[in-house]
């Protein structure tokens, strides 16, 4: 790898040892996968995956707690993902006692290590942190230095901006260290479909289910959609980008997808159409039939496949402002058809911090809390990692977290039948 003078400076260890460690470790990185330089970090914000104060990671504290001792990162800015705990959310004393006594023991110790790094406050904890009420908002063709799955897919597909899909700590020090290797999704030729998606549905398809077929047929390759501007619009308003923001998700959980097009719609698509899908492209048509097979084809891993649900996550990744409003008149309005004043299964909605302060300033927060949804800032997903979760009968309408957890996938019109009593 060519490097500049500025960086063979730092390689050198002309700040320190440990800024020669993180270049380093960059290097290695970026031979690995064939780069022939580094491109500067360009965004305002960084991002960590990790949230969490997990025992078996202390090796990854003690590293942070290096980086704090020599100073860095020096004036730069992070979000992290979602907390693992919230005493809001529902779980038993033994669930609380696995928690706290064996899951997430450093998890004191991350927060504070975090403060250090100059997250400041909890409004900076959530996976969807290019939400506008967060802030953390990359700019279209802004070289990012994330990890976290759904974020990457987002602000390359959604905002255009260029991230490769990075490990926890890798990203981390390419944001302490201003540049990261360029190849992948930060290349021209690395941002070209090889698969086209046709779409023949009749109904507007569900973001999660289209997302899952689309990710594990490509797995990491980028999908070009075609067809979707039909249900979405040619426009990136509030509801397009909350429908793009779950899709995007199960494409890069379901699969390994960083970046998609979306023909008509996402950035790159409406300035260079068809010029970004490559040579002998593959096609996949997705039409009704289709995304049914691949829900019925979901396996059911609950000990008692027919039980009654016990928990109900809505949420993963965390909901937009508008999504807490529509998912709140829904509710309201289930509740009612049903003769009922109260969710028939406990249930919590999942959002950022910020959206939750500016969504409880209306009337539909007032009578979302009426219903008895629990409104929380936890990571689902960190949730269910409690080996006791695997014992419950929990129910979704997020493919992320069916696909890493124990959680039962449904469609959100299935998933508001039940929480609402519809559903015999």
């Amino acid at each position: 790898m060519i490097l500049t003078p500025e960086q063979q400076a730092l390689l050198d260890g002309k700040e320190g040892e440990i800024m020669a460690k993180i270049v380093k470790t960059l290097v290695m990185y970026g031979d690995a996968f064939g780069a022939e330089r580094m491109v500067p970090v360009t965004s305002k914000y960084g991002h960590t995956v990790i949230s969490f104060g997990l025992e078996v990671m202390k090796p990854v504290y003690d590293l942070y707690d290096k980086l704090i001792e020599a100073g860095l990162p020096e004036g730069q800015k992070f979000t992290a993902d979602p907390k693992p705990l919230d005493p809001k959310v529902p779980s038993s004393l033994l669930d609380d006692l696995v928690f706290k006594k064996i899951m997430y023991t450093q998890q004191k110790r991350y927060e504070e290590q975090m403060r250090k790094l100059g997250i400041t406050n909890d409004d900076d904890y959530t996976c969807a942190c290019y939400l506008d009420q967060v802030g953390n908002v990359p700019q279209k063709g802004d070289v990012l230095s994330w990890a976290e799955s759904s974020a990457v897919v987002y602000a390359n597909s959604v905002l255009g901006a260029r991230c490769n899909r990075n490990s926890g700590m890798l990203e981390l020090m390419g944001s302490i260290a201003g540049f990261v290797p360029e190849f992948g999704l930060l290349t021209d030729e690395g941002r070209k479909a090889t698969w086209i998606i046709e779409l023949k549905c009749e109904q507007r398809p569900e973001a999660q289910l289209l997302g899952s077929a689309i990710g594990m047929k490509v797995m990491e390759e980028v999908p070009y959609v075609r067809g979707l501007d039909k249900w979405l619009g040619t426009e990136l308003n509030d509801e397009a980008k909350a429908y793009l923001k779950d899709f995007g998700a199960a494409t890069a959980s379901n699969g390994a997808v960083g970046l998609y097009h979306i023909e008509n719609l996402t950035p790159e698509a409406k300035e260079l159409g068809e010029s970004l899908i490559a040579e002998n492209a593959q096609v996949y048509v997705i039409d009704d039939a289709e995304l049914q097979r691949v829900k019925d084809n979901y396996p059911v891993i609950w000990k008692k496949p027919d039980a009654k649900p016990e928990l109900c996550f809505v949420g993963c990744p965390h909901m937009s402002l508008q999504q807490l409003k529509d998912w709140s008149k829904a509710v309201q309005e289930g509740l009612e058809k049903n003769g009922l004043r109260k969710v028939a299964v406990p249930t919590v909605f999942t959002a950022p911090i910020p959206v939750i302060k500016e969504f409880e300033q209306t009337m539909d927060a007032y009578y979302l809390k009426q219903s008895g949804v629990v409104l929380s800032y936890i990571c689902p997903l960190m949730y269910m990692n409690n080996p006791l979760c695997k014992k419950k009968a929990v129910i979704t309408s997020s493919n992320k977290l069916r696909t890493y957890t124990s959680a039962r996938y449904y469609t959100e019109a299935e998933i508001l039948e039940i929480i609402t009593g519809g559903a015999k």
